[in-house]
């Protein structure tokens, strides 16, 4: 596809988030706490451990704060009992979205995510209504100021990518989860920043959407990423660079 509308959904997600950094450590300390106690506190043996803790600090969470999370999950401190859900659903335009949530009252994130939905032009589907278009992902995005394609596609490929496409202003690396450390790290020991690099849910199929039904899906966007239980959020949504609202 032609890149450039997606990574500017991005770019405005990352910015109403970071307008909101206590959000970010929260959401990133009950990452850890749950990976902590489904794996294990040593990250060397815990992989969705030791990939929480990295992105914890790139986001210069300070290292007690890390400590603190992994001993509330392997149970050295008291913390609260997260619970795993995911939802899927659709909204304006049939936009696919899962939204994962890590919360400690079931309840209250099952009538936060419905209202979200419902008040803002979507609906929630059953289980499986719309993750079948989704392939979880490694993804990484690196300026194309930054790099050389050559080099940096047989950088990545020696480290197990998939792929590389051109995506505007842009190179986008895929590869599956359990490379993603090995050509994130031989990227940046390469000395080449990135502009995003994640695991991610990535969709099979993007839905183009303009005008009044961008600015709608942006608002549904939005309200469920305000949401407190909410961890993550997925969609096949796409757009032009001047459909992002200021």
């Amino acid at each position: 596809m032609s890149g450039h509308s997606k990574w500017a959904t991005i770019k405005h997600k990352k910015g109403a988030l970071d307008a909101k950094r206590g959000k970010i450590f929260t959401r990133l300390i009950k990452e850890i706490t749950v990976a902590a106690k489904a794996g294990g506190g040593d990250p060397d043996g815990n992989p969705r451990l030791r990939t929480a803790i990295a992105a914890a600090k790139a986001e210069n969470m300070p290292a007690d704060n890390i400590k603190r999370a992994i001993q509330k999950g392997t149970g050295e401190l008291e913390g609260a009992n997260y619970e795993e859900i995911s939802f899927e659903g659709y909204g304006p335009g049939g936009v696919a979205i899962i939204v994962e949530t890590l919360t400690d009252n079931r309840n209250r994130a099952v009538s936060e995510i419905r209202h979200a939905f419902s008040k803002n032009g979507g609906n929630l589907g059953e289980s499986g209504s719309v993750s079948y278009m989704f392939s979880k992902k490694g993804v990484i995005v690196v300026a194309k100021s930054a790099a050389n394609e050559d080099k940096l596609t047989e950088i990545a490929l020696e480290a197990g990518a998939e792929d590389l496409a051109d995506e505007g202003d842009n190179w986008e690396i895929t590869c599956s989860p359990k490379d993603y450390e090995a050509v994130l790290s031989a990227i940046k020991a390469a000395g080449i920043p990135t502009e995003v690099a994640e695991v991610t849910m990535v969709p099979s199929t993007y839905t183009k959407l303009e005008g009044a039904s961008a600015s709608a899906m942006m608002r549904l966007l939005e309200a469920i990423e305000d949401l407190d239980d909410t961890q993550n959020v997925y969609s096949n949504f796409d757009m032009d660079e001047e459909s992002v609202p200021a």
